[in-house]
């Protein structure tokens, strides 16, 4: 069980030992549990929920941004497909519009390596 589901029964447990509690001493003795008591259960009652509202809410903002993430993965892919595409089509062009007989320069190490040629 998650932690929102153990807030709920953590929750409806301590409502229920309140509500049992006053009600079996009510028609034991016409009175109340102690306050302390009926505090206690009603706090813990209280934290449960906020617990399990908090709960809940951080496991949709986590699907929110799982899904935002894959989106996102998906979206980068198909603009990495389609940059490739559109450069080597530059590269292509740029070498076909300078013909046949254009010079190829090789990459060669700069600095003084260049100067002694």
């Amino acid at each position: 069980m998650t932690l929102k589901w153990w807030a709920v029964v953590v929750a409806v447990v301590s409502v229920t030992s309140c509500v049992t509690g006053n009600v079996v001493v009510g028609v034991l003795n016409g009175g109340e549990l102690p306050l302390v008591v009926n505090l206690f259960t009603l706090t813990t009652a209280g934290t449960a929920v906020v617990l399990a509202v908090t709960a809940e809410l951080h496991d949709r903002l986590n699907d929110r941004v799982s899904a935002l993430t894959e989106f996102l993965v998906a979206r980068l892919n198909e603009i990495e497909a389609h940059t490739g595409d559109r450069n080597t089509g530059f590269v292509e062009g740029y070498l076909l519009s300078h013909g046949p007989e254009a010079a190829v320069v090789p990459f060669g190490r700069r600095g003084r390596g260049a100067a002694e040629r």
